[in-house]
């Protein structure tokens, strides 16, 4: 391998010898863009070098002074002659002692999935031969830096895989330069660069060590949409022989003309249509007015859009975040809820030409899957309706979608509710509405009892007969995922009529909703809660686990090894509950049964509470509290009329039967796709064994489609390592749009921020609490001590064990009817949901206090010892101290 490539020798294709910077100037320069003339030095001089001062056996012990003693070495030692005239003869042929900047070139570096933007050193106005072989070293040095380093491991990207280039490009004497964005970083739309500039060198924008002038341009017409001047105090100028200095400056107005940033609007579309996709370039403008292109890289950050079907501007509602799922889903979950959304939408007359393609408004994105709203946007009904339900489901997404009213792309076109009319009359016709509402209405225990037949015919129908062929197998998951909706969602009537007499035994009595929250206090027939009982009962049967973790108890239960009481009442519990898990509803997701290691984490959590805080004392004090606050309702009432409390109080009763009722739909779905899951199982250990797959396990990895086709040709299995490696990917994807415009906008990067950073959300479950915050991205191995407040992404059924030992709850999505909201009223817990970027404002350890009436979370900026995490300064204010660890002290009262 040669140890130097100029740039027009360079193509894409050569990343593991050039690295991600290198290879992408070439590709520019070899497509005819303004790239100043420069060359690489290759991975190859890296590995020389590295080899001749010991790197391997550093890297191999991987202690934890890693990045030092790596960094030592290459510093320390001498670049292999071969190496250092190969550089002294490339830097030669640029001309006579010009001036050239020295930059890293890493190989995981300026990917489609990790730009590493800024993790390693560049060098400016290098002037000089023997400057350039210094420069050329620290460069090396720079791939061990902590930083670099920990990124690496954070995104599993092996150490003594990476190896690092450098490239070495005529400096350009600049006389304004900066960054330009190919698409909005902030909003994410799409098609609109955003360019800031200062005068000087990039450094000084690229550093952050001035405020640029920020621009925003259409870049297909060039239109300029926004302007703001930086303060431009700072500039970095070049120094005559060598290095750089930085200068205050007296700039005024602006560092670009319009034509100037037409020009870049005009060069950053060329950049994106060679690529095909958004670039994150840096650029430079000369004495002579010549943009000179110095740097391209993909834009990491931007949430991939879904495929574009239609004309126009869509809108999307992300599906995960309505169930409390922020990773990605598995092929086959996907295909699973697709065939389940056909089902709906055979239900409601608008049926796909083909189940498995799913419902007409459902796509898929970010390997997540996304509802296309745009239809209610532009509609009338959609307009009233989708608000309404979005305020007690996904508050934060309610005034996201009124907001897009005006959005002119979203004219109103749908005038007419006869279709939504039609619909709805068919759909309630399909899971016999009206006789489920008259028997809840006045025959509730045949209500109840509908209920639990519902549940025994689905447990009936799950599993295929054991004699089944792979092949019926396949066929059995497909007829029951498209099927079985409308039975299942045949209990929403009787739920929906409990809560619709909720609402009248509040006109009844006078008493506002609000203020009648206790009374769904744990409430009966929720199979959520009865579970997160039952896992209670079973920690006061168990014997303690001592000082053996999770991960331990977890290998002798599934070797069978431990105390038999003990094993028998867990194995017990998984028998009733172990279909249940933490995303439970994508059905290549392992379930506790699989593997009980959460379930087991959860018991050890209780194993170490107090008998005060005892779940079932807890849930036996909400239903004192719950029938105390219906006999304050129903006197409320009576005091109005007689008629009326006699009212309230069957309206409350029926209330209290049916709104735990609410989690059966889930459960019932859940249940489903368990039993699909099982048999898709035995249908991966039959490929496995034709020698279509590796693992049972990778069946998950095919959707319904693609397992038939393998099992017809015996092939297909290919595919499987590249999903799981793009899984693996969007599985460290930090942030999940709750809503999400075709053209890239993400509309709650446009919502205005709370005054001085306030934390606010949608009150949920009434009452305070103070005590310490666990902020938890994953419930899969959580330690949650009892009374801290538990601050989450978002919540589904395998999250609620942990509800069992929390003080209070800060969720960032949900409203006040979602899943994670009625189950902290049900334990009493004060939450406040709908919480923008909880988990970013507050830091494990602070104290904060949760007041779930009024839908404010304070943090008061304590940080007990063993707290982590960091706190946005600019969001919320914190006082910085530092108390000791104590227990999770907290202080209750109701609202």
């Amino acid at each position: 391998m040669k140890t130097a490539l100029e740039f027009p020798e360079i193509h894409a294709g050569m990343l593991a010898e050039v690295g991600g910077k290198a290879a992408n100037l070439g590709e520019l320069t070899r497509a005819g863009l303004p790239v100043p003339p420069g060359w690489a030095l290759t991975t190859e001089a890296y590995h020389q070098a590295a080899e001749q001062a010991g790197l391997p056996e550093v890297i191999e012990r991987a202690g934890k002074d890693l990045a030092s003693q790596a960094r030592d070495r290459l510093l320390g030692a001498s670049i292999p002659p071969d190496v250092a005239e190969r550089i002294r003869k490339a830097y030669a042929a640029l001309g006579e002692d010009v001036p050239v900047a020295v930059r890293s070139s890493a190989t995981a570096e300026d990917l489609p999935f990790a730009s590493f933007a800024g993790q390693q050193d560049t060098f400016l106005n290098v002037v000089g031969p023997e400057e350039v072989l210094l420069a050329v070293r620290r460069c090396w040095a720079s791939l061990w830096t902590d930083r670099a380093v920990a990124y690496r491991e954070s995104n599993g990207i092996d150490h003594a895989a990476v190896r690092i280039a450098v490239v070495v490009q005529t400096m350009v004497d600049a006389e304004v330069a900066g960054v330009m964005f190919t698409a909005n970083p902030i909003t994410g739309r799409r098609r609109e660069a955003v360019i800031d500039a200062g005068p000087g060198l990039g450094e000084a924008v690229v550093s952050g060590a001035v405020n640029p002038d920020r621009f925003v341009a259409d870049l297909d017409s060039g239109a300029i949409r926004e302007r703001a001047a930086g303060d431009k105090k700072i500039a970095i100028r070049s120094v005559p022989g060598g290095g750089t200095e930085r200068v205050e400056t007296t700039a005024g107005g602006f560092s670009l003309s319009d034509a100037q940033v037409r020009d870049l609007a005009r060069l950053g579309a060329r950049v994106e249509a060679h690529y095909g996709a958004p670039q994150d370039t840096e650029w430079a403008i000369d004495a002579h007015g010549k943009i000179w292109l110095t740097q391209a890289r993909p834009i990491t950050t931007l949430y991939p859009l879904p495929p574009a079907t239609k004309p126009g501007l869509r809108v999307y509602f992300s599906v995960n975040v309505a169930q409390g799922v922020m990773g990605p889903f598995t092929p086959m979950g996907a295909a699973g809820l697709r065939l389940v959304s056909s089902g709906a939408a055979r239900m409601a007359g608008y049926p796909p030409a083909d189940p498995l393609d799913g419902a007409g408004p459902l796509t898929e994105a970010g390997q997540r899957l996304w509802i296309d709203l745009t239809t209610a946007a532009r509609s009338r009904v959609g307009r009233a309706l989708v608000p309404r339900i979005f305020s007690v489901a996904e508050a934060r997404s309610a005034g996201l979608f009124t907001a897009l009213a005006d959005d002119p792309r979203l004219s109103v076109i749908h005038r007419s509710p006869r279709p939504f009319l039609r619909a709805v009359r068919r759909a309630a016709r399909q899971i016999g509405a009206p006789r489920r509402v008259w028997w809840a209405l006045t025959r509730p225990d045949r209500a109840l009892a509908y209920t639990r037949e519902l549940g025994d015919r689905l447990s009936r129908a799950v599993d295929p007969a054991p004699s089944a062929t792979p092949y019926e197998r396949l066929e059995h998951a497909e007829r029951l995922l498209s099927r079985s909706f409308p039975m299942i969602l045949s209990i929403m009537p009787i739920v929906m009529t409990g809560y619709g007499l909720f609402a009248l035994a509040s006109r009844l009595s006078g008493i506002p909703i609000s203020g009648m929250q206790d009374v769904l206090r744990s409430v009966p027939h929720n199979p959520t809660t009865e579970m997160d009982m039952e896992l209670w009962r079973l920690a006061t049967r168990i014997e303690p686990f001592g000082e053996r973790s999770a991960a331990e108890v977890t290998a002798l239960y599934q070797a069978g090894k431990l105390p038999k009481a003990t094993q028998d009442a867990i194995a017990a519990f998984l028998a009733t509950y172990g279909h249940r898990g933490v995303a439970e509803i994508d059905l290549g997701v392992k379930r506790w049964s699989d593997d009980p290691s959460h379930i087991i984490g959860v018991l050890a959590n209780y194993l170490r509470m107090d008998d005060r805080m005892a779940p079932d004392a807890l849930f036996e004090r909400g239903a004192a509290d719950a029938r105390a606050a219906v006999e304050r309702v129903v006197a409320a009432a009576a005091h109005r009329g007689r008629l009326r409390g006699t009212l309230a109080r069957r309206a409350l009763d029926r209330t209290r039967r049916f709104a735990g009722l609410r989690e059966l739909p889930k459960y019932y779905a859940v249940l489903m796709l368990a039993g699909v899951r099982r048999s898709m199982l035995v249908v991966g250990e039959h490929l496995v064994a034709e020698g279509v797959l590796d693992d049972p396990q990778d069946v998950f990895f095919l959707d319904f489609r693609e397992v038939g086709k393998a099992l017809e040709t015996g092939e297909g299995g290919e595919v499987v390592a590249g999903r799981k490696a793009v899984h693996e990917h969007e599985s460290r994807r930090r942030h999940v749009p709750r809503m999400l415009l075709s053209d890239g906008t993400e509309p709650e990067a446009l919502s205005t921020p709370a005054a001085d950073g306030a934390i606010t959300g949608t009150p949920a479950s009434a009452g305070v609490v103070t005590g310490p915050a666990r902020v938890v991205m994953d419930p899969t191995g959580a330690h949650l001590e009892p009374g801290e407040i538990l601050v989450c992404p978002s919540t589904d059924p395998g999250w609620t064990p942990l509800f069992l030992t929390a003080g209070g709850l800060v969720m960032e999505m949900g409203g006040a009817m979602s899943h994670g909201a009625v189950v902290a009223r049900e334990y009493g817990i004060p939450a406040v949901v709908g919480v923008a970027h909880a988990t970013e404002r507050i830091a494990t350890g602070q104290t904060v206090t949760v007041d779930g009436a009024a839908g404010t979370v304070t943090v008061d900026g304590t940080v007990t010892v063993d707290g982590t995490g960091m706190v946005d300064g600019g969001t919320v204010a914190v006082d910085g101290t530092v108390a000791p660890e104590t227990a999770a002290a907290q202080e209750t009262t109701s609202a």
